[in-house]
């Protein structure tokens, strides 16, 4: 057997679990023990500075400058009694991942001593280089200035390491000349478009309602595999996917590892890696085993959609070190192996008003129920009238290789409503209003009192890409990787557009003397018929599914680089422009920050299968293949005939076939390589990546999985699949 994959599999062989601590008798104990959160606000802050806080994060309220002071000489306090000695902004830029630069609370005094400090003006903005993350041309390299500012609506947190504590401060991040750089800024300018949209038609049925948050809860899915193994796969290491490897004998077709018995060192890891969140205010509810052999899901309790996203964020990092402690490395790749499922983040979206009530959970009355399909027929408009921009919000190179297989949704964006829904809408859609309504008579004529509309009344459709599950939307299209800001923005951006042309419709009807239930019910009787394609209730995965799709007029854009055009048409810029979440600059240089992304990690990918091949696969198969020819020739040498050496011969003859045709395939995917990097325009060059280049690696990878069953099993040096995928 090779050596490095031997001396890997001894040690997965040899590992122990180690001891999770839980600082608590109950999750109780020690739930946002490292959150300055209210409670310890109140604890620490003026009544006066407190309610400066809760007005910023209730009403968005501006903090002044000198109420930050005491918030800040509150915060360093409470952190250095928990042991913490620096600060960091903690902010998304547009890598995917969180980023942060710490700063110790100590400064030199004159004297030679030293003094703890932490000002409000440190608390309230900082400045990392802008030009060395990714901003589209917004700042060059000579003009590198940008700016973090404290984000008081997610609490700040420590980070407990080994080594020491660190005070995080969540912030936003923006460049010199004011555009956004980061997830957060167009996240938080959607959530407030929404509120003011969804407050607005509230009132036709509530004047109580004041405000309207979005919620959110993420399911996030992920695969563990021992470290040692993941060491010795350079394609996992560099790429988080396997570039090459067989399927495996046994993977998911016996259906024996969903929701199964948790294996022991992973059910150490999940307890340490929830005890650590749960400390941090993360509210993880679920843990189980997912469908694929060492594939996992964790989810929370549903939370206000900003500090959602943050707890995501926040979350994948805590996994990830975590994992190392217990000789695991966290694959977040949506498709880390081939021929099993690949791993999504779920993302399950409602609004909730200030006075507790869900608008997308039915009532028990018409009136409630009204309302209810106010908002909900409206969320089916907006995203029928965007489908496509919701599809570019999902669009990832890592993304592409998940979705329409393995209860991954495909790239048609369509909405599942279940039956009962599915009729209400349509027996909206055939009946006649009345004109004539009563105070104490039902809504319209001709159509019974609606239903008692329960929640989980149907099955889920798992191929759909946004079903309604209840009284919640759940966006099943975001891959596990990503950052959750992105698809959210958008999707609450243009529930919010839509909701603002529903009030100017149902105002235009009332004017001209209709009664109010009369213009709300005739708009969503028009809405219905207008967004009627995009609701499908059957398998999302058949290739009847693609005709009718056609035929109905829904975009199916399987590669990223043609779905993220959407993002600079008129129609779309007109969006942003109106709502204010991007300007035209911003929406570019996103544009031009995906596409150099997506590229980026093709070429990557291309260059590693080129060095494993040249490197590692063909010299390992040549050895092989020599070891046989030795074989032959001694065969020969003592007199046998070709017969008894027959079995050989093909071997070498098979072995010959697959060398050289993963040598010409990589020589002209290489070739294609150097013809695309020349390309100058990032589209060109995306799609050049995607179609030319890309396309060479399935053939490459189908002979290289050959060659892993041909060769001996002791010189394969890449641990196959069998062992990466069944944890010992």
């Amino acid at each position: 057997m090779s050596n490095i994959r031997f001396q890997a599999l001894q040690a997965v062989l040899t590992r122990t679990i180690p001891e999770v601590k839980v600082p608590g008798a109950k999750i109780s104990d020690f739930y946002g023990a490292n959150v300055f959160d209210k409670k310890k606000m109140m604890d620490y802050l003026s009544k006066e500075a407190y309610q400066s806080i809760v007005s910023a994060i209730e009403i968005g309220e501006p903090i002044p400058r000198d109420m930050a002071e005491q918030v800040a000489s509150a915060m360093k306090a409470w952190a250095m009694s928990k042991g913490a000695t620096h600060y960091t902004h903690w902010f998304q830029p547009l890598t995917g991942t969180t980023a942060e630069k710490h700063d110790a609370f100590f400064e030199p005094a004159a004297d030679g001593s030293a003094i703890e400090r932490f000002s409000g003006d440190a608390l309230a903005q900082q400045e990392p280089d802008a030009s060395s993350f990714p901003n589209g041309g917004i700042r060059n390299t000579f003009e590198a200035r940008g700016y973090t500012a404290w984000d008081p609506s997610s609490p700040a947190f420590i980070i407990e390491s080994n080594t020491g504590k660190t005070l995080c401060i969540p912030t936003v991040f923006v460049s010199y000349t004011g555009e956004a750089l980061d997830y957060k800024v167009p996240l938080l300018k959607a959530l407030s478009a929404l509120d003011k949209a969804a407050v607005d038609v509230c009132n036709y049925f509530d004047k109580s309602v004041e405000k309207v948050n979005a919620s959110l809860g993420i399911e996030q899915e992920y695969f563990l595999v021992d470290l040692a193994l993941f060491n010795t796969r350079p394609d996992l290491y560099l790429t988080g996917r396997t570039l090459f490897g067989h399927e495996s004998a046994k993977g998911q077709q016996l259906e024996d590892h969903y929701f199964g018995s948790i294996p022991e060192r992973v059910y150490a890891f999940m307890l340490d890696m929830e005890t650590e969140a749960l400390k941090l205010g993360i509210p993880l509810k679920t843990r189980h085993n997912e469908v694929a052999p060492s594939q996992f899901e964790c989810a929370p309790v549903y939370e206000e959609i900003n500090l959602a996203i943050d707890h995501n964020q926040l979350l994948m990092d805590v996994m990830d070190k975590v994992a190392k402690r217990h000789n695991f490395k966290v694959l977040l790749h949506e498709k880390p192996y081939a021929g099993i499922n690949g791993s999504g983040k779920h993302n399950n979206w409602s609004m909730i008003t200030n006075t507790g009530k869900n608008l997308l959970s039915p009532g028990k009355t018409p009136k409630n129920n009204l309302m209810f399909l106010t908002f909900f027929v409206n969320t089916v408009r907006a995203v029928y009238e965007y489908a496509d921009l919701l599809r570019a919000s999902i669009a990832s190179v890592s993304n592409d290789h998940r979705l329409g297989a393995n209860e991954a949704p495909p790239a048609i964006i369509s909405i599942f409503l279940g039956s009962q829904l599915n009729d209400v809408l349509d027996e909206i859609e055939t009946s006649r209003i009345s004109k004539k309504i009563k105070e104490d008579s039902l809504l319209w004529q001709g159509i019974p009192k609606i239903p008692q509309i329960l929640r989980d009344n149907t099955d889920r459709n798992r191929t759909s890409p946004f079903a309604f599950t209840g009284n919640k939307f759940e966006l099943r299209a975001v891959g596990s990787s990503a950052n959750s800001s992105s698809p959210m923005t958008i999707l609450n951006l243009i529930v919010a557009d839509q909701l603002k042309k529903f009030k100017v419709d149902v105002d235009k009807l009332i004017k001209k003397g209709e009664k109010k239930d009369i213009a709300l019910l005739t708009i969503i009787k028009k809405y219905i018929k207008e967004s009627k394609s995009i609701r499908f209730e059957g398998n999302g995965y058949s290739e009847e599914w693609e005709k009718e799709a056609a035929t109905r007029g829904l975009s199916n854009i399987k590669t990223t680089p043609k779905a993220l055009d959407v993002l600079v048409t008129e129609k779309v810029e007109k969006l942003f422009a109106d709502t204010g979440v991007y300007t035209k600059r911003e929406s570019e240089a996103r544009h031009e920050i995906l596409l150099d992304s997506f590229y980026k990690k093709l070429q990557i990918e291309a260059r590693l299968i080129g060095e494993m091949v040249t490197n590692v696969i063909i010299p390992t198969a040549i050895t092989y293949q020599s070891k046989l020819i030795e074989n032959v020739k001694g065969l020969k040498e003592i007199g046998l005939n070709k017969e008894h050496y027959s079995a050989q011969l093909d071997i070498i003859e098979r072995i010959s076939k697959h060398v050289t045709f993963i040598k010409d395939n990589v020589d002209q995917m290489i070739d294609e390589r150097r013809k695309a990097n020349k390309i100058d325009d990032l589209r060109e060059k995306s799609i050049a990546y995607d179609e030319k280049v890309k396309s060479y690696f399935e053939p490459i990878r189908y002979h290289v999985d050959k060659l892993e069953l041909l060769v001996e099993d002791s010189l394969w040096p890449l641990p196959k699949f069998r062992e990466l995928l069944f944890i010992k």
